[in-house]
């Protein structure tokens, strides 16, 4: 495979190349991780220095110094290597995900630490993110590249789902979703919009059809039957947006409500079935967009069948995949996000310990080291997962918003600096570096204050923990380095 990337001059100087702006948003929340770890590990009773090399800090100061020489070396090195090198990279990243399936020790339920010693663990999953970023930027800048063929759709989605299957396999579930970002890359480089639209319709249908699921709706669930006029509406909607057919997408509309229109005239009469009418109307719009498809010889209208009838399969599957695929463990979190079950004192414990903290911080905080929920201990995880309660509790709402704002700026600057590159290397892998960060700071934000499930992934930066450091490090200046060369490609 040819790659399309000129030669780019080892020599550059860093401090005319390098975008200081990512550069002094790194060592700011960087520094800032540090001392929220600190505040988090903090204990009354035993009080530690904060470069005392036993503690949580001390230890985390480590690691950003080697954090810091290895981003120096990332920038000294010539950046043709990250993409001559990038299969390789990847195929490193695979064998470690393989082995530590096989020798890792179990560790609060999952298999996925390499125990170097006992103070120093290192989790794979966090360094497979860049190597896959490296793959496919690689990929997708070689010569003549069309991401709409079967046979590249064929090798991202592989490329992106065995790193994904084999973190699933340690049982690392939050680590595998990240590779979900990767969506993103792709449909910047030409993914079809609908994928994403159909991505969230299947959020949307989880989380209805499971919410409303205890209720029925005579042969359905009130979950499966909100789900069916939802799919009738958003068939509409795609009819206009694909065909600007807005004459279908008001007879879409009319006749399912026409069809619910007369069964309640007729249920004042003598009882139904609304599942059954719900089904009917289904069934209605499936065989309207195939009259249209096969009448205008259109695709379109087919598509929308297609959408329509793949959306009741999921809807259908989801108590199935819920009951019978996802563990109980899994199954209580999302309960406990939806409001299904309340289990404080279970799964729903840190994620209400978590919001008592951040509530009590107000708008302006406690003060460093006086929050008292994290000092006495009741948010568990508290300098990992759930760093980012120490920041709401101690710094309030203003600190919270501030550190919300540096996470801001700094990925809308990757997304303006993987913009400005002038070939689809150093384009693909800044999307993709700033649509993983994208990605970790919503779920872990949302975790924490309860908005989504509570699936373990770090907050950039912030968490403790020299793995997550160091990946997030890597994937950053690699890309810093990428984009020094710009000008000269």
């Amino acid at each position: 495979m040819i790659s399309n990337y000129t030669y780019r001059r080892p020599d550059d100087k860093i401090k005319a190349s390098v975008d200081w702006v990512v550069v002094a948003l790194y060592f700011v929340m960087v520094f800032c991780g540090w001392f929220s770890i600190y505040a988090a590990s903090y204990q009354y009773d035993h009080v530690l220095s904060i470069f005392d090399l036993s503690g949580r800090a001390g230890m985390q100061l480590v690691w950003i110094g080697i954090s810091s020489v290895l981003a120096f070396v990332l920038l000294k090195l010539d950046s043709n290597l990250y993409d001559v090198f990038a299969y390789f990279v990847y195929a490193i990243c695979i064998l470690l995900l393989i082995v530590t399936i096989f020798v890792a020790k179990d560790i609060k339920g999952s298999r996925s630490w390499l125990v170097i010693t006992d103070s120093i663990r290192l989790q794979p999953a966090e360094f497979a993110k860049f190597g896959v970023a490296l793959a496919i930027a690689h990929f997708m800048s070689s010569y003549n590249f069309k991401l709409m063929t079967p046979k590249n759709l064929a090798v991202l989605s592989g490329m992106i789902l065995l790193p994904l299957v084999l973190i699933l396999l340690q049982k690392e579930t939050g680590s595998a979703l990240v590779y979900v970002a990767f969506i993103l890359v792709l449909y910047r480089e030409g993914l079809p919009g609908m994928v994403l639209i159909a991505g969230l319709c299947a959020v949307i249908f989880f989380v209805i059809g499971l919410k409303f699921s205890d209720v029925e709706v005579g042969m359905i669930t009130q979950g499966e039957f909100i789900s069916i006029i939802l799919i009738i509406l958003i068939s509409a909607c795609l009819v206009i947006a694909y065909k600007k057919d807005y004459a279908s997408a008001r007879n879409i509309l009319l006749g399912a409500a026409a069809i619910f229109g007369l069964s309640y005239l007729i249920s004042l009469f003598i009882p139904l079935d609304w599942g059954m009418i719900a089904i009917i109307a289904f069934a209605a719009l499936l065989v309207y967009a195939i009259v249209m498809g096969i009448r205008t010889w259109n695709k379109s209208y087919l598509f929308v069948g297609v959408f329509a009838i793949s959306s009741l399969l999921f809807v259908g599957s989801i108590n199935y995949v819920f009951n019978d695929v996802m563990q109980p463990h899994q199954q209580m979190r999302i309960k406990v996000s939806l409001g299904m079950e309340d289990d404080l004192m279970g799964a729903g414990y840190n994620v209400n310990q978590s919001k008592i903290a951040i509530g009590s911080g107000g708008f302006t905080g406690k003060g460093f080291l006086n929050g008292t929920q994290t000092k006495l201990k009741y948010v568990p995880e508290q300098d990992t997962d759930f760093i980012f309660c120490t920041v709401g509790e101690e710094k309030g709402f203003v600190g919270s918003a501030v550190v919300l704002l540096l996470y801001l700026f700094l990925i809308l600057r990757l997304f303006y600096l993987a913009e400005r590159q002038r070939d689809a290397f150093g384009r693909v892998y800044g999307y993709s570096v700033a649509s993983i960060f994208l990605f970790h700071l919503t779920i872990n934000v949302g975790m924490v204050i309860g908005l989504t499930p509570v699936i373990g992934i770090p907050l950039p930066f912030f968490s403790y923990g020299g793995s997550s450091l160091l990946g997030f490090t890597i994937l950053l200046f690699i890309f810093l380095r990428v984009d020094m060369t710009r000008k000269r490609r």
